[in-house]
């Protein structure tokens, strides 16, 4: 039996309409900046889809020498929460090409 070769054809046209959609959406992604706050927005960190930080605000009045702890705190709850709301427009963005492929 011999499939239909027009089929084949349509099915890789698809194909490689959805590959060129998917890298299009990968690079709008990457060049996406996201912000992550921490508590009353004392520490704010910016980052592109890539992971890498482009900006860094720390408020004055969080910098305690006597208590370096308290920043450090801040700045893990500000870069969890970057890094979330990445995973989370990666996942919305990316999602509608992979579901259903596993």
């Amino acid at each position: 039996m011999r499939g239909n070769p027009g089929n084949m054809a349509g099915m890789m046209k698809k194909m490689q309409k959805l590959q060129k959609e998917m890298q299009a959406a990968q690079s709008q992604l990457e060049v996406a900046e996201f912000t992550g706050k921490a508590a009353n927005d004392y520490v704010t960190i910016t980052m592109n889809g890539k992971r890498e930080v482009k900006d860094l605000q720390i408020k004055p009045e969080v910098i305690d020498p006597d208590d370096p702890d308290m920043l450090q705190d801040l700045l893990i709850e500000a870069l969890n929460n970057v890094l979330q709301t990445i995973d989370q427009q990666t996942e919305q963005t990316m999602g509608k090409y992979t579901r259903g492929l596993m």
